[in-house]
């Protein structure tokens, strides 16, 4: 028997966050543990590929759309999707590649499913870790929702729809959140015909709803059919084809879609099944390992991170989870999860981004709004859709959130994320310095907006 300071379950960003903490802070000896996919999800079959896809999109939609209009020659430009995966599979560290390195760190390696035998002990095939601290970094898969006959057909998901090497002819992809809308207008714009359908009344449902809106636009600009309220009962194979049959959230009127390929974006499930999570008495929920703030389980000397706590499914979340976590096991006094200024992107074009209160989540506040079509840079390459929001409280003007629908909108939020944080009001970001001209700079004119003796020379400027 192996014994360990840490026994990592996973080897994604959480799970190697946190084991390179422990082992840099506390001098800690770390196991992990991996069952499927060394290095996890992000940069093998999610953040990285994904938007490898994304640029390759951006780039297909100016070459047909605007290139003449700036006076550039060229003809229609097509994708070859067995050379975009060639580069997207180039961009891959190799498997034995993440072995290597994170055994050249230090750490032991076990490959294989774990299961918890008890509170400090892990089962790795023949293989039994133990070890005072235990973290479950283990992630999450794509959820299969309830329609009749989804395990009849090969449907496609974030992971195997990267895989393909010919352009299906049409796309409906069931979930209109991030991955969903990602993906649906990968596609459209690689040329297949998409449709996005969600039971929900809103596509990317925890955004702005005005500024979900002003995407849904975009998207339907792009040729993507958005159906909402609705959900997919059923789908069956018809020769080449698959048949979904969609039916309202509420009423009458179902109705048929035809369509080459069916792409699952509709929620993460928690990969715990394997952990023996009832035995040790681990309290879990619908979305994953219930945790609290300092990311303790229900059992003592078990942590969890990442995408299996079914919190904020994020990259950067899973690292500060796991960080947390470590500062709780060897430390004194750690910190306590902090979630109410967190930055969030959609990486469509127009990205849609976002960080602090909704307008719906803030009650009796007031907004500001400012069209992208009024931003200089905008014109420069004829982008029409977007708008900028500040939600801010009355009296005080202290902006309780910013959204934005705009190119480069993640990298907007995210500066003025650290604003919210500190309290800056209206008037701070109205009489601010910026740079012209950028997309970033419509956030100060957003703010004129709303400080009176600025609103009329911000409209004079329109």
């Amino acid at each position: 028997m192996e014994r360990y300071d840490l026994i990592v379950l996973g080897a994604g960003s959480a799970a190697r966050d946190g084991a390179k903490m422990a082992a840099a802070l506390y001098d800690a000896k770390v196991a992990l543990v991996e069952s499927t996919r060394w290095g996890g999800s992000c940069p093998n079959v999610a953040c990285k590929p994904t938007k490898a896809y994304l640029v390759v999109a951006d780039l297909v939609h100016e070459i047909n759309t605007i290139a003449e209009r700036l006076g550039i020659d060229v003809g229609p430009a097509r994708v070859d999707m067995a050379r975009v995966k060639a580069r997207k599979d180039s961009l891959k560290k190799p498997q034995p590649k993440w072995v290597e390195d994170l055994r050249n760190e230090g750490f032991d390696t076990y490959a294989g499913e774990a299961a918890l035998v008890d509170a400090s002990t892990v089962r790795v095939g023949e293989d039994e870790l133990t070890a005072e601290r235990i973290l479950i970094a283990t992630g999450s898969r794509t959820a299969i929702p309830p329609i009749e006959g989804i395990d009849e057909i090969d449907w496609l998901d974030h992971v195997s729809a990267l895989e393909l090497t010919e352009l299906p002819e049409s796309v409906l992809v069931v979930g209109g959140g991030a991955v969903g809308l990602e993906f649906g207008q990968i596609f459209a714009r690689f040329g297949s015909r998409v449709t996005i359908v969600d039971a929900l009344d809103q596509i990317a449902p925890r955004s702005d709803t005005e500024a979900a809106k002003e995407l849904q636009v975009a998207l339907e600009e792009d040729g993507i059919e958005v159906v909402l309220g609705s959900f997919v009962k059923s789908v069956r194979r018809d020769g080449d084809e698959i048949v979904a049959t969609l039916v309202p959230r509420e009423g009458e009127g179902s109705r048929e879609v035809q369509t080459a390929n069916v792409l699952l974006a509709s929620g993460r499930a928690p990969n715990i099944e394997a952990l023996n999570v009832e035995k040790l008495g681990i309290e879990t929920h619908k979305l994953g390992i219930v945790v609290d703030e300092h990311m303790r389980t229900t059992a003592d000397g078990i942590w969890a991170a990442g995408d299996v706590t079914g919190t904020y499914q994020f990259t950067p979340i899973a690292q500060y989870q796991a960080r947390i976590a470590v500062d709780d096991m060897f430390g004194e006094d750690a910190p306590a999860a902090d979630y109410s200024i967190l930055p969030t992107a959609i990486f469509t074009h127009p990205e849609l981004a976002g960080v602090g209160l909704t307008e719906q989540e803030a009650e009796g506040c007031e907004t500001a709004v400012h069209d992208l079509k009024h931003v200089q840079r905008a014109s420069y390459k004829d982008e029409r859709r977007g708008l900028y929001k500040i939600v801010y409280e009355p009296g005080s003007g202290r902006v309780l959130g910013l959204h934005v629908v705009a190119p480069n909108a993640g990298d907007i939020v995210q500066g003025f994320s650290l604003a919210l944080k500190f309290g800056a009001t209206v008037n701070d970001l109205a009489s601010m310095h910026h740079v012209f001209p950028t997309f970033g700079e419509a956030v100060k004119a957003t703010a004129e907006k709303a400080v009176p003796r600025m609103a009329m020379m911000a409209e004079s400027d329109l």
